[in-house]
């Protein structure tokens, strides 16, 4: 869609408002609105002026404003408002330089979208996030000098199977046994179809949809794989439709990668390709799994940095509690045909040369998605570059896996701050042709650790009580 296109479905839908939208450095969505009457086509070139020091890992206060680009391309209609109000995603500029914003993360996958093509390798790559997520009836936390707590809560829980609910209708879903009962078990298949006819109306195709492994209403929401950029466009407004589509039925959708203990975590398996022109850069008919050498590189570059990527792909201290052997978590650092427990799959439901990708398990929903798959490009990329070997498949189930033979095998880092230290000492990858800057690094690797590490390494934990107050 062109600025000259959005100004005329502004008069065709009688629009009120027009809604900015961009990320911030963390990944969460931030808007801000203005009466349609303050809208004009030189806007686009223009901008909208913000205050870029209120916003996570952006400017210092003395050189807070900021300037907000439309992407005419973006535009959709909110389902959700009252108002008829159009939304933009915006990318992030200095008022002065007029320069695009190191630190937008909507710029470093556009960047990272033309380093593929300055290689030769590639001219677009191919994504395909499969998010999951929990539906709560109730979700309940605090946290103050003297006490801390949480509390979440879902009709599906098997921990409600004697709870008195006048009447209680059983169907609880059994820990593990989420995938893929039908009604009434599944009782969330109308809220998951909502939540797809949504979608789809703001421009979101979707291919399935469905009850996942976990009790407690655990679902997943798969979208038709996409550019990039335009892929990370959508992941957010997926995000923003399942939360509000939640909530208009009196319930709460979080993407926290390990609410409940004792059964599976949500992730986040990310489907990629490279083409060139008409090519699938990634298909070799003869080749294991039907992957051609330079897939084999690419997924040596992806087990090779995965500790660094971990600091963006699974970036908070609650990503390490899913990331743990036994809950179909992929930790193990290997590649694999059809084998969930490897962080990198070959999916074969397929022959077709169109099909061929890899599926890398180990990210989660938590991520910033502009930042995460410019990262997972990069490092793939890295991989064909310098042609890194990713050793042999692993076919066997890894979880049965003991001793010697489980020593072998690299996993992925156990906390955040271990992944962080493996970005400080393993970023050079991302910087070629200045996808990310070092600058953009340092913000990131300072604010996970001051405001989320620390923040939570410095309070006590209910379970301590558990363990200790009898010391």
């Amino acid at each position: 869609m062109t600025a000259k296109e959005v100004m005329e479905l502004i008069k065709q839908k009688d629009v009120k408002y027009v809604d900015f939208r961009f990320i911030d450095l963390p990944g969460v969505w931030q808007h801000t609105t203005s009466p349609v009457k303050f809208f004009e086509e030189d806007t686009f070139k223009d901008g909208k002026g913000f205050d870029g020091s209120s916003i996570r890992g952006f400017q210092a206060i003395n050189e807070s404003d900021m300037l907000l680009i439309p992407d005419p391309n973006s535009a959709f209609i909110d389902p959700f408002f009252e108002a008829t109000t159009l939304v933009m995603t915006c990318n992030v500029v200095d008022p002065v330089t007029r320069e695009s914003y190191s630190r937008d993360p909507r710029y470093v996958a556009q960047k990272a979208e033309k380093y593929l093509k300055s290689t030769g390798i590639a001219d677009v790559s191919y994504w395909g996030p499969e998010a999951e997520f929990f539906i709560f009836n109730d979700m309940k936390f605090d946290q103050t000098m003297n006490s801390g707590y949480y509390s979440v809560d879902s009709t599906e829980g098997l921990w409600n199977t004697g709870r008195d609910e006048y009447p209680n209708l059983a169907y609880k879903v059994r820990n593990k046994e989420g995938y893929f009962p039908v009604p009434p078990t599944d009782s969330q298949m109308d809220i998951r179809s909502e939540m797809v006819t949504l979608m789809q109306e703001v421009g979101i195709p979707i291919e399935t949809h469905h009850h996942e492994v976990a009790t407690g209403g655990q679902a997943e929401i798969d979208m038709v794989f996409d550019t990039m950029v335009s892929m990370a466009d959508k992941l957010l407004k997926y995000k923003y439709i399942v939360k509000n589509v939640a909530r208009r039925h009196n319930m709460v959708a979080t993407f926290m990668p390990k609410p409940l203990f004792g059964d599976n975590g949500s992730g986040m398996h990310v489907h990629q390709s490279i083409w060139k022109g008409s090519t699938n850069v990634m298909y070799d008919e003869k080749g294991y799994g039907g992957l051609s050498q330079a897939a084999l590189h690419y997924i040596g570059g992806l087990l090779k940095h995965a500790p660094a990527l971990c600091a963006f792909i699974t970036p908070t201290v609650n990503s390490y509690k899913r990331l743990t052997p036994g809950f179909e978590a992929p930790v193990n650092l290997v590649y694999s045909q059809r084998n969930r427990s490897a962080a990198c799959r070959i999916p074969l439901y397929s022959k077709s040369p169109k099909a061929k990708r890899v599926e890398f398990r180990t990210p989660d929903p938590s991520c910033n998605p502009y930042l995460a798959f410019s990262a997972m490009l990069m490092a793939g990329l890295d991989g064909i570059e310098n042609k890194i070997d990713p050793g042999k498949p692993h076919d066997m189930n890894l979880y049965e896996l003991e001793g010697r033979e489980l020593k072998k095998i690299k996993s992925v880092p156990g906390s955040l701050n271990e992944a962080l230290d493996a970005l400080e000492d393993d970023h050079e990858f991302l910087m070629k042709g200045g996808v990310f800057t070092e600058d953009l690094i340092s913000e990131w690797i300072g604010y996970k650790r001051s405001k989320e590490i620390d923040a939570i390494r410095l309070r006590p934990h209910p379970y301590e009580f558990v363990l200790y107050h009898d010391i």
